[in-house]
Protein backbone atom coordinates (compact mmCIF):
# COMPACT_ATOMS: atom_id res chain seq x y z
CA UNK A 1 0.00 0.00 0.00
CA UNK A 2 1.32 3.35 -1.24
CA UNK A 3 0.69 6.46 1.39
CA UNK A 4 -0.04 9.74 0.06
CA UNK A 5 2.86 12.29 -0.18
CA UNK A 6 1.17 14.47 2.61
CA UNK A 7 0.54 11.18 4.87
CA UNK A 8 4.28 10.19 4.43
CA UNK A 9 5.35 13.72 5.67
CA UNK A 10 2.91 13.83 8.39
CA UNK A 11 4.62 10.15 9.23
CA UNK A 12 7.87 11.58 9.33
CA UNK A 13 7.39 14.82 11.27
CA UNK A 14 5.84 12.30 13.62
CA UNK A 15 8.58 10.32 13.70
CA UNK A 16 11.24 13.44 13.56
CA UNK A 17 9.42 14.85 17.06
CA UNK A 18 9.31 12.06 19.04
CA UNK A 19 12.84 11.41 18.35
CA UNK A 20 13.44 14.91 19.48
CA UNK A 21 11.04 14.67 22.12
CA UNK A 22 13.35 11.26 23.28
CA UNK A 23 16.41 12.78 22.99
CA UNK A 24 15.45 15.76 25.20
CA UNK A 25 14.36 12.99 27.71
CA UNK A 26 17.47 11.24 27.84
CA UNK A 27 19.86 13.91 28.05
CA UNK A 28 20.91 15.25 31.16
CA UNK A 29 19.26 18.34 33.21
CA UNK A 30 22.14 20.84 33.47
CA UNK A 31 23.47 21.06 37.52
CA UNK A 32 22.34 23.50 39.37
CA UNK A 33 24.30 25.87 40.94
CA UNK A 34 24.43 28.51 44.03
CA UNK A 35 26.51 31.42 43.91
CA UNK A 36 26.86 32.67 47.45
CA UNK A 37 28.69 36.25 46.52
CA UNK A 38 29.68 39.41 48.34
CA UNK A 39 31.19 41.32 51.13
CA UNK A 40 34.12 43.16 51.12
CA UNK A 41 37.30 44.15 48.99
CA UNK A 42 36.36 42.66 45.78
CA UNK A 43 34.20 43.59 42.13
CA UNK A 44 31.26 40.97 43.21
CA UNK A 45 29.44 42.77 40.62
CA UNK A 46 31.31 42.39 37.58
CA UNK A 47 32.54 38.65 39.11
CA UNK A 48 29.17 37.32 39.31
CA UNK A 49 28.70 37.47 35.95
CA UNK A 50 32.18 36.80 35.01
CA UNK A 51 31.94 33.23 36.59
CA UNK A 52 28.20 32.68 35.47
CA UNK A 53 28.64 33.19 31.91
CA UNK A 54 31.50 32.14 31.73
CA UNK A 55 31.01 28.64 33.31
CA UNK A 56 27.55 27.73 31.29
CA UNK A 57 29.21 28.82 28.15
CA UNK A 58 31.91 25.79 29.09
CA UNK A 59 29.65 23.20 31.40
CA UNK A 60 25.66 22.92 31.30
CA UNK A 61 25.22 24.96 34.06
CA UNK A 62 22.20 26.71 35.64
CA UNK A 63 22.66 29.56 37.88
CA UNK A 64 20.95 30.91 41.33
CA UNK A 65 23.16 33.88 42.66
CA UNK A 66 22.75 35.45 45.94
CA UNK A 67 24.52 38.90 46.16
CA UNK A 68 24.46 40.33 49.16
CA UNK A 69 26.76 42.84 51.89
CA UNK A 70 29.84 44.80 51.05
CA UNK A 71 32.01 44.41 53.79
CA UNK A 72 33.59 41.68 56.23
CA UNK A 73 30.46 41.32 58.51
CA UNK A 74 27.41 41.09 56.24
CA UNK A 75 25.46 37.80 56.65
CA UNK A 76 24.33 36.01 53.42
CA UNK A 77 20.73 35.26 53.47
CA UNK A 78 21.51 32.42 51.39
CA UNK A 79 22.79 30.42 54.86
CA UNK A 80 19.23 31.60 57.09
CA UNK A 81 18.09 27.98 56.97
CA UNK A 82 19.58 24.97 58.05
CA UNK A 83 18.64 23.05 54.81
CA UNK A 84 19.92 26.13 52.92
CA UNK A 85 21.99 24.15 50.20
CA UNK A 86 18.89 21.67 49.45
CA UNK A 87 17.65 21.70 45.48
CA UNK A 88 21.54 22.44 44.66
CA UNK A 89 23.70 20.22 42.74
CA UNK A 90 27.00 22.41 43.88
CA UNK A 91 27.43 25.45 45.87
CA UNK A 92 29.86 27.96 44.68
CA UNK A 93 31.49 29.88 47.34
CA UNK A 94 32.91 33.38 46.09
CA UNK A 95 32.64 36.06 49.14
CA UNK A 96 34.59 37.53 51.73
CA UNK A 97 32.92 37.75 55.10
CA UNK A 98 36.14 37.04 57.37
CA UNK A 99 35.25 39.26 60.40
CA UNK A 100 31.99 37.05 61.16
CA UNK A 101 32.99 35.30 64.47
CA UNK A 102 29.66 33.17 64.97
CA UNK A 103 30.60 29.86 65.38
CA UNK A 104 27.05 27.69 65.42
CA UNK A 105 26.48 30.21 62.37
CA UNK A 106 29.57 29.28 60.33
CA UNK A 107 29.37 25.72 61.13
CA UNK A 108 25.42 25.72 59.78
CA UNK A 109 27.03 26.67 56.41
CA UNK A 110 29.42 24.06 56.36
CA UNK A 111 27.01 21.48 57.53
CA UNK A 112 25.77 20.75 54.17
CA UNK A 113 29.06 20.20 52.61
CA UNK A 114 29.93 17.73 55.45
CA UNK A 115 26.82 15.74 54.35
CA UNK A 116 27.82 15.81 50.89
CA UNK A 117 27.07 18.79 48.82
CA UNK A 118 30.22 19.40 46.32
CA UNK A 119 31.50 23.19 46.57
CA UNK A 120 33.42 25.28 44.97
CA UNK A 121 35.32 27.79 47.33
CA UNK A 122 37.69 30.50 44.96
CA UNK A 123 39.68 33.68 46.80
CA UNK A 124 38.48 34.82 49.76
CA UNK A 125 36.24 31.99 50.49
CA UNK A 126 39.08 31.02 52.12
CA UNK A 127 39.59 33.98 54.28
CA UNK A 128 36.21 34.34 55.00
CA UNK A 129 34.78 33.31 58.64
CA UNK A 130 38.16 33.56 60.15
CA UNK A 131 37.67 35.03 63.34
CA UNK A 132 35.16 32.20 64.20
CA UNK A 133 36.85 29.89 66.60
CA UNK A 134 36.18 26.36 64.85
CA UNK A 135 37.97 24.68 62.22
CA UNK A 136 34.91 23.04 60.17
CA UNK A 137 35.31 26.12 57.89
CA UNK A 138 38.67 25.63 57.62
CA UNK A 139 38.58 21.94 57.27
CA UNK A 140 35.66 22.10 54.18
CA UNK A 141 38.16 24.60 52.12
CA UNK A 142 41.00 22.48 52.78
CA UNK A 143 43.50 24.94 53.73
CA UNK A 144 43.94 27.66 56.42
CA UNK A 145 45.02 30.78 55.53
CA UNK A 146 44.58 34.23 57.05
CA UNK A 147 46.58 36.91 55.24
CA UNK A 148 47.85 37.39 51.54
CA UNK A 149 50.60 39.33 50.12
CA UNK A 150 50.14 42.26 48.21
CA UNK A 151 48.93 42.30 44.76
CA UNK A 152 51.38 41.51 41.84
CA UNK A 153 52.28 39.63 39.12
CA UNK A 154 51.93 35.68 40.38
CA UNK A 155 53.97 32.54 38.73
CA UNK A 156 51.48 29.54 38.96
CA UNK A 157 53.32 26.47 38.81
CA UNK A 158 51.52 23.42 38.09
CA UNK A 159 51.97 20.37 40.20
CA UNK A 160 49.79 17.59 39.30
CA UNK A 161 49.53 17.38 34.99
CA UNK A 162 47.59 13.66 35.81
CA UNK A 163 44.64 15.01 37.74
CA UNK A 164 41.49 15.84 35.76
CA UNK A 165 41.35 19.34 36.71
CA UNK A 166 44.34 19.90 35.74
CA UNK A 167 44.04 18.99 32.16
CA UNK A 168 44.84 21.89 29.97
CA UNK A 169 46.14 24.14 32.24
CA UNK A 170 49.80 25.25 31.80
CA UNK A 171 52.98 23.66 33.41
CA UNK A 172 53.49 27.84 34.04
CA UNK A 173 51.05 30.69 34.23
CA UNK A 174 51.28 34.02 34.35
CA UNK A 175 48.33 34.93 36.52
CA UNK A 176 48.06 38.99 36.32
CA UNK A 177 48.31 41.01 39.32
CA UNK A 178 46.57 38.65 42.16
CA UNK A 179 47.37 37.69 45.67
CA UNK A 180 49.34 35.09 47.46
CA UNK A 181 47.32 33.65 50.60
CA UNK A 182 49.89 32.26 52.55
CA UNK A 183 49.54 28.92 53.58
CA UNK A 184 49.24 28.55 57.62
CA UNK A 185 48.27 24.78 56.90
CA UNK A 186 47.09 22.23 54.52
CA UNK A 187 44.75 19.64 55.96
CA UNK A 188 45.67 16.30 55.00
CA UNK A 189 42.31 15.81 53.30
CA UNK A 190 43.17 17.94 50.47
CA UNK A 191 45.63 17.32 47.20
CA UNK A 192 47.38 20.08 46.24
CA UNK A 193 47.55 20.93 42.15
CA UNK A 194 49.72 24.29 41.67
CA UNK A 195 51.79 26.55 43.51
CA UNK A 196 53.20 29.98 43.56
CA UNK A 197 56.16 31.69 45.31
CA UNK A 198 55.87 33.74 48.11
CA UNK A 199 58.27 36.80 48.08
CA UNK A 200 56.94 37.68 51.93
CA UNK A 201 57.73 34.26 53.61
CA UNK A 202 60.12 32.71 50.98
CA UNK A 203 58.30 29.74 50.62
CA UNK A 204 56.02 27.86 48.24
CA UNK A 205 52.21 28.01 49.00
CA UNK A 206 49.53 25.96 47.71
CA UNK A 207 46.86 28.13 45.35
CA UNK A 208 44.61 25.24 43.69
CA UNK A 209 43.68 21.77 44.95
CA UNK A 210 40.76 19.77 45.58
CA UNK A 211 39.47 18.55 48.82
CA UNK A 212 37.26 16.06 50.60
CA UNK A 213 35.09 17.36 53.06
CA UNK A 214 33.11 14.56 54.88
CA UNK A 215 31.27 13.08 52.17
CA UNK A 216 31.79 16.16 49.43
CA UNK A 217 33.90 16.98 46.99
CA UNK A 218 35.43 20.54 47.12
CA UNK A 219 37.50 22.04 44.51
CA UNK A 220 39.40 25.61 45.81
CA UNK A 221 41.92 27.67 44.73
CA UNK A 222 42.91 31.23 46.08
CA UNK A 223 43.55 32.96 42.93
CA UNK A 224 41.07 35.44 41.59
CA UNK A 225 41.46 38.77 43.21
CA UNK A 226 41.08 40.94 40.45
CA UNK A 227 38.77 41.20 37.35
CA UNK A 228 41.31 40.08 35.00
CA UNK A 229 42.00 37.02 36.65
CA UNK A 230 38.55 35.79 36.63
CA UNK A 231 38.07 36.77 33.07
CA UNK A 232 41.46 34.43 31.67
CA UNK A 233 40.18 31.74 30.01
CA UNK A 234 43.17 30.09 31.90
CA UNK A 235 41.06 30.31 35.17
CA UNK A 236 37.56 29.72 33.35
CA UNK A 237 38.58 26.48 31.98
CA UNK A 238 40.20 25.68 35.33
CA UNK A 239 37.31 26.49 37.38
CA UNK A 240 34.35 24.87 35.70
CA UNK A 241 36.40 21.71 35.52
CA UNK A 242 36.68 21.75 39.05
CA UNK A 243 33.16 22.45 39.02
CA UNK A 244 32.56 19.05 37.07
CA UNK A 245 34.67 17.53 38.94
CA UNK A 246 33.44 18.35 41.91
CA UNK A 247 29.97 17.25 40.73
CA UNK A 248 31.36 13.97 39.59
CA UNK A 249 30.78 15.23 35.87
CA UNK A 250 34.54 15.96 34.30
CA UNK A 251 36.07 12.64 32.96
CA UNK A 252 39.71 11.59 32.95
CA UNK A 253 40.78 13.68 30.49
CA UNK A 254 39.04 16.98 31.73
CA UNK A 255 36.72 16.73 29.54
CA UNK A 256 32.52 16.97 30.81
CA UNK A 257 30.66 13.49 30.88
CA UNK A 258 28.65 13.19 28.04
CA UNK A 259 25.32 15.47 28.41
CA UNK A 260 27.44 17.40 30.70
CA UNK A 261 29.65 20.18 27.97
CA UNK A 262 28.15 23.60 27.19
CA UNK A 263 25.19 23.65 24.81
CA UNK A 264 25.74 24.57 21.13
CA UNK A 265 22.74 26.31 21.18
CA UNK A 266 22.30 29.98 21.01
CA UNK A 267 19.85 30.60 23.69
CA UNK A 268 16.32 31.51 21.94
CA UNK A 269 17.52 29.24 18.84
CA UNK A 270 15.01 26.21 20.05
Amino acid sequence: MHLPQRSLFLVFSAALLLSTAQSRADSPKPLRALLVTGGCCHDYEAQKRILTEGISARAKVEWTVVHEGNDRASRNSAYSKPDWASGFDIVVHNECYGAIDDVAFVESIAAPHKAGVPAVMLHCSSHSYRAAKTDEWRMAVGITSTSHEKNRDLTIERLNSEHPVMKGFPEKWADPADELYKNEKVWPTAVPLAKAFGQDTGKEHVVIWTNTYGKARVFSTTLGHNNATMQDPVYLDLVTRGLLWACDKLDPSGKPVEGYGASSKKPGSE
